[in-house]
């Protein structure tokens, strides 16, 4: 029962508590009052692709109203989605005007590119083949335990479904397992981008004391010492001998070839209206305009391959994480992590660097602003502490609001895909 507790501690009652707090912060802090609304007489029009006009901003920055906009009668849901149909029914690029930040120059959203390959490490099928066994062989690590798939499961999102993943010797690692979906149009790797390409990040991964806790010397005899690899290697690379270079790049192309673009969002981008519930496309047009997701999560791979700090570092704590800072050691960074890309998030819980959140988790403390840290005496010098990216704000959405963003980002998610592998 301790740990039953234990575990809605974190995964629920947490996020609430920080929202809570959050939004007590925010109106103490805008000595504002909280005013009841009354009803819409109608239907958002078209002309509607801002904030909610419930919410009015007075002199000294004293905001009037923190009340959640009123939601929509089910008539008036009916008529603002017809109306949402007819505006989405053109190309991505005709859509109604994202509303995002003024420092924010956003990319519109719509059908992933195809995949690049370097130049140095360019795409064969006989490559992808060998990188994909190689993937899920656990001659790999240093244990002879983890693969790469371990904790990159296709059943699983390419993810483990853990807030942070088991590393060598069963130890709990600090990060949540990203997807690797679509990795490969990513800019860097890693929460704090320490890795500015694929066959990098592969090494890094390999080599990680903490992770997979291979050695280089040893993974290629282990590899070598299998008759059809050495065969692979040879038709592939051309040479006998089995290289560790040569396994990150195979690991790569494969990692490159994990693409989705199946989702019922990518069915309506191609035409399919019908792919979309009224529920989605009302989430897309809140997606796009008043909840502010495009600030960051903007481009056909939902992402802008930035890093922001979310007021989930934890500085000065026990569960600290410096997140950017690590790799630039720039103190503007303390606390940023990367934006992860939104397709087909629904199946890849637990949410955030931490791997803290539940998907309702997330978007409470989304519309909440955040949590908002405010350095205490010691810290009002502190040229480390955190600063929250100032494109996080509340957003006053009410509860369908978000069960509209819920409808949408569940029409990101791909079809299960369940991928059996006989590794030599």
């Amino acid at each position: 029962m301790a740990r039953r507790f234990h575990f809605w501690t974190r995964a629920f009652i947490l996020p609430v508590l920080i929202v809570v707090l959050a939004t007590a912060f925010v109106v103490v802090a805008g000595g504002s009052t909280v005013v009841a609304q009354e009803p819409r007489d109608s239907a958002p029009s078209d002309e509607d692709l801002g904030p909610p006009a419930e919410v009015e901003v007075v002199s000294q920055g004293r905001v009037a109203n923190l009340a959640p906009r009123p939601p929509l009668t089910e008539a008036q849901r009916q008529e603002w989605a017809g109306r949402l149909r007819r505006l989405y029914a053109t190309a991505p690029e005709v859509w109604p005007a994202a509303v995002v930040d003024s420092s924010v120059t956003p990319v519109e959203l719509g059908l992933l590119p195809e995949m690049p390959f370097p130049a140095d490490n360019p795409y064969t099928p006989e490559k992808a083949e060998l990188g994909k066994l190689l993937f899920f062989d656990p001659r790999l690590s240093g244990s002879g335990q983890i693969a790469c798939a371990t904790c990159h499961d296709p059943e699983l999102g390419w993810g483990d479904n853990r807030s942070t993943s088991f590393g060598h010797d069963r130890q709990p690692l600090r990060r949540n397992a990203p997807s690797l979906l679509n990795v490969g149009h990513a800019k860097t790797l890693f929460w704090d981008g320490r890795a500015e390409s694929l066959e990098a990040q592969a090494l890094a991964v390999l080599v990680n004391r903490d992770e997979m806790r291979g050695d280089p010397e040893a993974i290629e005899r282990a590899v070598e010492g299998v008759p059809e690899y050495r065969q692979r290697f040879q038709r592939v690379f051309g040479d006998v001998e089995v290289g560790f270079d040569e396994i990150a790049k195979a690991l790569a192309t494969y990692e490159r070839t994990i693409v989705g673009e199946r989702s019922p969002f990518d069915a309506f981008l191609k035409g399919r209206q019908e792919a979309l519930s009224d529920s989605a496309l009302i989430g897309l047009h809140l997606f796009r305009t008043q909840a502010g997701c495009m600030n960051c999560h903007h481009g056909p791979a939902f992402t802008d391959d930035a890093f922001h700090e979310m007021g989930l570092s934890n500085y000065g704590r026990r569960m600290e994480d410096l997140g950017r800072y690590r790799v630039s050691r720039d103190p503007a960074d303390v606390g940023r992590f990367k934006t992860p890309s939104l397709r087909s998030v629904t199946s890849t819980k637990p949410y955030m660097h931490n791997g803290l959140f539940p998907l309702l988790g997330v978007l409470s403390m989304y519309n909440a602003g955040m949590p908002t840290r405010r350095p205490n005496p010691a810290q009002m010098e502190d040229p480390m502490f955190p600063r929250k990216s100032p494109l996080l704000k509340p957003l006053f959405l009410n509860d369908q609001d978000i069960d509209d963003l819920v409808a949408f980002l569940e029409s990101l998610e791909e079809p299960l895909q369940r991928i059996r592998v006989a590794v030599p």
